[in-house]
């Protein structure tokens, strides 16, 4: 179809169609900031790899060595591929505020003005929230675990870890108990956007109880020491979240929330 003169190809698009297109670009430009940052953060650390996986194993090599034990490599590629491993993960987790950063910048500009005063806190609360509950991991929970596990070991057998093992097992953990303290900014939202209310939830108390050390019991290796100290965060975190609530949401803005979710948008009942 013959187009006139001086026209572009861009212009048979109509103005919706633009519009998603250069949302995408935008979206495709943020997204490449991003690798491109993660991709620089590993080539620093790359050098450091050994090093940081010195530090990560540390909980365990303190307790193995109490015993005369150490960690071993069962495969071939296992003394390059669990340090590079780690490295990737490191500068993935250092690159999260600047990842987050470049999704906040994409989202903003479509949300209201409430909103952004309610998303960026929660967001960087989230982060926050998330890098605390590795930092207990490492530094509160694995060094119980592995000295409780490496005690229960029955008479005659050699504790001998291998590091690819050990990288996984302490990286699930990590994500565990990183998600697990994301329940104060969880419970907020729940009574924010009107789901529940404040007295609701503290009803739920007893339920929630059992819910922390069912969800300890899914996430973290069958030991007790483990589950509970995963379970007793989650529930001091609960009550965080309530108190939060307490103080940052009115009564006014819980109403509201609870009038919408059960009107929906258009205000019809639901």
């Amino acid at each position: 179809m013959a187009t006139g003169k001086g026209a572009s190809p861009g212009n048979d698009l109509d103005p919706t169609e633009q519009s998603f297109v250069s949302h995408l670009a935008e979206l495709r430009t943020r997204l490449m900031r991003a690798i491109v940052c993660v991709l620089a953060v590993l080539l620093v650390l790359m050098p450091l790899s050994n090093q940081l996986y010195g530090w990560l194993s540390r909980p365990m090599m303190e307790k193995m060595k109490a015993i005369g034990a150490q960690m071993i490599a069962t495969e071939v590629a296992s003394p390059f591929l669990a340090p590079f491993k780690l490295t990737c993960f490191v500068a993935v987790v250092l690159c999260v505020p600047y990842i987050f950063y470049q999704l906040w910048a994409f989202v903003a500009p479509g949300l209201y003005r409430h909103e952004k005063r309610l998303a960026f806190p929660l967001l960087v609360s989230s982060i926050s929230l998330f890098y605390l509950g590795g930092l207990f991991a490492y530094y509160v929970v694995f060094p119980l675990i592995f000295g409780f596990l490496t005690a229960a070991a029955p008479e005659g057998v050699q504790v001998m870890t291998d590091i690819s093992k050990y990288l996984d097992f302490v990286i699930v953990m990590f994500f565990a108990f990183g998600i697990a303290f994301e329940v104060p900014v969880a419970t907020f939202l729940v009574v924010r956007t009107g789901i529940s209310t404040r007295q609701d939830l503290a009803r739920k108390r007893p339920y929630i109880i059992i819910g922390a050390f069912i969800a300890a019991a899914v996430l973290t290796p069958p030991d007790p020491v483990s589950q509970t100290l995963m379970a007793i965060p989650i529930l001091v975190l609960y009550e965080l979240g309530l108190l939060m609530c307490r103080i940052f949401i009115t009564d006014e803005e819980e109403a509201a929330g609870t009038e919408l979710s059960t009107t929906g948008p258009g205000g019809d009942q639901s």
